[in-house]
């Protein structure tokens, strides 16, 4: 349902007002994406009912099959360019935002509770406050085969606009729930029988020498302080091989290199 605005004042656009200095609607249990990559993810794999849809005049033509598979409902306005930066208080080169609704959160208990049997590779960050890291950790655990990410909730909000964008919007699609702390998050990866290898610079095993469990967790802490020690000393300690010189590795850049290590094997053995 395509309807044309003309004025910064109308109220159907109050969700997009002032995006950059409100991102996430929380009291309102909406949330905001920007691009078309992110949109077509939200529209097309996601669990998150669209809201409304905000595009840049120009934008319509190239996005007219996509618009298609909303529902009839859902209002798809535009309006000019000019007119859609002044109503979200910065310019919108991509020209193209909507609202989704949030579900009901999920706790890390809830979601480990219900992981199938058999084989499994699961994403777990903790006090990762980077929005630009949690993005790529959801688009790295994506690429590479997780089935699931795990975040503490000290970790930041993964439906943050910023971390939708850099996850390319597999935040919207991948299963995820952010509840707890660390410790709860360790015990209900025991109590799921997943083992849990914690990432650390120094003093773990090598993980080019380690076999992949059935059912593994690779668990990540922020950049700088990393994991808390009495944390790893709960998992199986793993360390990235480094050139001399280097202390540590951007942290959604070693769990790729984790991931990938686990993917390959398991595409021949599920």
């Amino acid at each position: 349902m395509i309807i044309p605005l003309t004025s910064a004042d109308d109220p159907r656009l109050a969700p997009y007002r002032g995006v950059k200095e409100r991102d996430l609607l929380r009291n309102a249990q909406r949330f905001i994406v920007e691009g078309k990559v992110t949109l077509t993810r939200l529209v097309e794999a996601s669990r998150f009912p669209v809201e409304s849809v905000f595009l840049a005049e120009n934008r319509v033509g190239p996005l007219t099959a996509l618009l298609a598979k909303l529902g009839p409902a859902v209002p798809v306005y535009t309006a000019p360019q000019c007119v859609m930066d002044g109503i979200t208080g910065f310019h919108i080169h991509r020209g193209v935002l909507a609202v989704a609704r949030r579900e009901a959160e999920q706790t890390v208990e809830d979601l480990t509770a219900t992981l199938p049997a058999g084989p499994l590779t699961l994403l777990a960050l903790i006090a990762l406050s980077n929005h630009d890291n949690v993005g790529a950790c959801f688009r790295n655990a994506t690429a590479l085969g997780a089935d699931a990410v795990l975040l503490d909730a000290t970790s930041c909000d993964p439906l943050y606009r910023k971390s939708i964008r850099v996850s390319a919007g597999t935040a919207l699609s991948l299963p995820s729930a952010r509840s707890g702390d660390g410790e709860s998050m360790i015990a209900a990866l025991e109590a799921a029988g997943v083992e849990p290898w914690a990432l650390s610079p120094t003093g773990g095993a090598p993980l080019h020498t380690l076999a992949r469990p059935e059912r593994l967790a690779i668990v990540l802490g922020a950049e700088g302080p990393g994991l808390p020690l009495a944390l790893m000393e709960r998992c199986r300690r793993v360390s990235i091989a480094m050139s001399p010189g280097i202390d540590s590795l951007n942290v959604a850049t070693a769990g790729a290199i984790a991931l990938s290590h686990v993917f390959a094997p398991r595409q021949g053995g599920r």
